[in-house]
């Protein structure tokens, strides 16, 4: 999982309520289990019509927005079935971080676990990124983990919250499967150890 310490890119605004996880990657996507190739399908019902055309009203179709690695949305993003296919999407897309109210559960936690940071601010602090966001091409912010603090095309300053240990994992690259290779010296001593206790036992 790439490290995430300080993102600087311009920020898409989606201000709207309860964007759920089939909207974020429709249904008939989830038929693969990599993670790279749904980037295109983000958002698919918005971004494109029944015949495949792109929707040019919608913000990640605007030329200021195509590469944009953050999203500034409304509250209860992530809502509905539990895919991990929706943080997939979105990081084969580029968002490395979406910033909101409030996130569901399961989206929240998933975000963590493929190196994208999901970032609660209060509807007051969302909106005033909204109108950051709104300018475009100009709309470019940045995240500082460390410090925990966004920095809006101004200058301004905004500040967050993130649970140490999930911090940790992001700006160290850290997956599960990372976290437990920090291990591995202890876990091939004891598959050792265990051989020579217990000669029946293949490992």
């Amino acid at each position: 999982m790439d490290k995430f310490t300080v993102l600087t890119g311009v920020a898409a605004p989606l201000p709207m309520i309860n964007i759920d996880t089939d909207m974020i990657i429709p249904k008939q996507f989830l038929k693969t289990i990599k993670r790279t190739g749904l980037g295109k399908h983000l958002f698919d019902e918005m971004r494109y019509t029944a015949d495949g055309q792109e929707v040019a009203e919608f913000v990640l179709n605007k030329p200021a927005y195509r590469g944009a690695k953050i999203l500034v949305a409304g509250d209860n993003f992530g809502c509905g079935s539990s895919r991990e296919h929706a943080p997939w999407a979105l990081l084969d897309f580029g968002i490395r971080c979406v910033i909101a109210p409030s996130f569901a559960d399961i989206f929240y936690n998933n975000c963590f676990k493929n190196g994208i940071l999901p970032i609660r601010l209060t509807k007051e602090q969302v909106d005033l990124l909204l109108d950051d966001a709104s300018r475009g091409a100009n709309a470019v912010i940045t995240i500082d983990l460390e410090r925990q603090e966004i920095t809006g095309p101004d200058g301004g300053k905004i500040t967050f919250e993130v649970e140490p240990f999930r911090k940790h994992c992001l700006l160290n690259g850290l997956d599960d499967i990372g976290l437990t290779l920090q291990n591995v010296s202890s876990i091939d001593s004891y598959e050792s150890n265990l051989a020579g206790d217990r000669p029946w036992i293949r490992i």
